[in-house]
């Protein structure tokens, strides 16, 4: 490292001192708080990032979700219901029924109809009370991830208004320090 020449001329056109390329102690100590306040920030960041890639791992679903899974689960009703209603809307179902019609009106019975009709009648009343039970726990199940979402849309909300006001405290107070304060001129 060179050593300042003392015969180089300043900016300010006043010949360098020796030992002038050191700082004052008040710019010094700005200049520590700054580095400082900057490391606690890069802590923080890199802190938050952990937080938020545990919290992704851990939580691939919602907590909504989740809970939801696990009451369907636990309940033998519903696991049930969720059975049927999953056969009744896939075309296994479809097809099931069509041999099955097929086969009864031609091996079974010679005059099908009545028989038939009413047991499609009390198949299709099952089967729309099935699904209409899948809409309301479906639309139950919308309604809490939407009171959940919108909790946590509040919080972050509230957290990141919160973190701009600590930004704006730490910007003031850094600029204040790090920045000579105009002095006023009396007349």
């Amino acid at each position: 490292m060179t050593e300042p020449d003392p015969n180089e001329k300043r900016p300010g056109g006043a010949p360098a001192q020796p030992g002038s390329s050191a700082q004052t102690p008040h710019a010094s100590g700005a200049a520590e708080r700054a580095a400082k306040l900057k490391e606690m920030q890069a802590e923080q960041a890199a802190k938050l990032k952990e937080v938020q890639a545990e919290l992704s791992k851990s939580l691939r679903h919602s907590p909504v979700v989740l809970e939801q899974q696990a009451q369907r689960a636990h309940d033998v009703q519903l696991r049930i219901a969720d059975g049927i209603t999953a056969f009744a809307g896939s075309m296994n179902f479809v097809y099931l029924h069509i041999a099955l019609f097929t086969i009864w009106m031609l091996f079974i019975e010679s005059k099908p109809w009545p028989t038939l009709t009413l047991i499609v009648s009390l198949e299709a009343i099952f089967l729309s009370t099935f699904v209409m039970i899948g809409q309301n726990r479906q639309a139950a199940f919308q309604q809490a991830k939407a009171d959940h979402d919108f909790n946590e849309q509040e919080l972050e909300l509230k957290t990141n208004t919160q973190i701009t006001r600590e930004i704006h405290t730490l910007t003031t107070e850094l600029h204040n320090r790090l920045l000579p304060r105009p002095t006023r001129q009396q007349s």
